[in-house]
């Protein structure tokens, strides 16, 4: 018997026992399904995971903070000024690697109102237009302020859809899109004009979400209640851009900083600077360049530290290796209990066909022949389960989504769709072995014999 009959005969084998050979491609249909639904959650995870890490900047932005001073370096306390506008200048001439700079002059305990209505933003800062490009922001609606408007320390604002959420209306409230623009709002108590909006920041699920609310009834009879700002990984990142609001650094200086310090004392700090360098390849010798120039900018003191997102990156590929692979022992687990299936069926089938193995060996089959029969036909069980699995996965996946809603949409690709296939041909394969063996090791005359 020729390869080509062997697969003739496994498969009319299968379909003279299909309510029997359905129960025995049952595990297999579940483990190629479960492999490939939970590669597709794992992709969709990674693809949100990256493209948060993008929207905050990338691997390339270093932001640099204020640390404390070493214990060697404690008498120099009262000289450490922190980082100033002045490490800016200096780095722009002195550290090539880097290719943009943005200063950030935070304010603490910011506060935004519109009438009775308060918007605590997450970030309030004074910057220069640059960190529109540093931070990956789109503005929607109006303009980024320039440095016209940072020259003059014109009193102008740059906001999130939070904060016109929050102040305005949100157009899931009032039934309609709210542009803001040219709109007076107090800061802290001072009057600022808005001149430009980011776009909403969300993830694919956020969206999607927030599109079918649209279709439902709003209920009118109570206050709008917020559901918070839980979540975390790549929503949070859409939240804080969301919740950003950027005034020229000029005016953050003059209108909030210049007479806020200890005793009235002028406060020339910034609370970081933000740079980015020219490829992730030059960042150690890029940082390296920082330092030296910020030690001497610092008088030597050592008060600053640097942040990279490369421990965010490899907290991304730690949950994703994690996640696969806590995915892939479960659907493992799965093919295992469906190989046993096909092997527990094969020696059943086998007890059924002693005579007819018998037979075939006395007109002249080999046990190589009889041994490639049965692990062909254990093959194609496997193999007709996995392509119904890979069929079932489809609706696996979308029925996880409806179940267990996430940020991101799962995505199948096409290398977990043939690694789950090929899994379910070495699954069928091995479990074929045993019955093959003992199929090829019956004596003819005994099997004649048998009843």
């Amino acid at each position: 018997m020729n390869f080509g009959d062997a697969i003739i005969v496994g498969i009319k084998e299968i379909w003279a026992h299909k309510f029997r050979s359905l129960l025995t491609m049952l595990g297999i249909i579940l483990g190629v399904s479960s492999l490939v639904a939970m590669s597709a959650l794992v992709k969709g995870m990674e693809n949100g995971l990256k493209e948060a890490l993008i929207a905050i900047g990338g691997l390339e932005k270093v932001r640099v903070e204020d640390q404390d001073i070493p214990a060697y370096q404690a008498h120099m306390a009262d000289q450490a000024v922190g980082s100033t506008v002045n490490d800016i200048y200096a780095l722009q001439q002195n550290a090539p690697l880097i290719r943009m700079i943005t200063p950030d002059m935070r304010l603490n305990r910011g506060y935004m109102t519109k009438g009775n209505k308060v918007f605590s933003p997450w970030v309030l800062t004074g910057t220069t237009p640059d960190a529109i490009e540093m931070n990956q922001h789109v503005v929607a609606y109006g303009r980024m302020f320039n440095q016209v408007d940072d020259d003059r320390a014109s009193a102008v604002c740059v906001i999130g859809s939070a904060a016109r959420d929050e102040l305005f209306g949100s157009p899931e409230d009032v039934g309609k899109e709210i542009i803001p623009i040219g709109e007076l709002v107090n800061i802290n108590g001072q009057p600022f004009t808005i001149i430009g909006m980011f776009q909403r920041y969300e993830s694919e699920q956020e969206r999607k979400v927030r599109e079918a609310e649209k279709d439902k009834p709003r209920d009118l009879t109570g206050p709008r209640r917020s559901r918070g700002w839980s979540g975390g990984g790549g929503s949070f990142v859409y939240r804080l851009k969301n919740s950003t609001v950027y005034i020229p650094l000029n005016t953050m200086w003059i209108r909030f900083r210049s007479a806020s310090g200890a005793n009235n004392i002028p406060d020339p700090r910034l609370s970081g600077l933000n740079m980015k360098v020219n490829g992730i390849e030059e960042l150690e010798p890029a940082l390296q360049q920082v330092r030296n120039v910020l030690m001497v900018t610092h008088k030597g003191i050592e008060d600053f530290s640097f942040r990279t997102q490369e421990d965010w990156a490899e907290q991304i590929t730690a949950a994703i290796h994690n996640s696969r692979l806590s995915g892939g022992i479960i659907a493992a687990i799965s093919l295992i209990v469906g190989g046993i299936g096909i092997m527990n069926i094969m020696l059943a089938s086998i007890t059924e066909r002693i005579r007819e193995i018998g037979i075939r060996k006395a007109i002249g089959a080999t046990n190589w022949s009889v041994f490639i029969q049965i692990i062909v036909e254990s093959t194609v069980i496997a193999l007709i389960g996995g392509l119904a699995g890979l069929v079932t996965s489809v609706g696996f996946v979308q029925l996880l989504v409806v179940i267990s809603p996430t940020d991101n949409t799962p995505v199948i690709t096409v290398p977990a769709l043939f690694l789950a296939f090929l899994f379910s041909g070495l699954v069928g394969v091995l479990a074929g072995l045993i019955p093959a063996l003992k199929a090829a090791r019956l004596d003819p005359i005994e099997s004649l014999r048998y009843e």
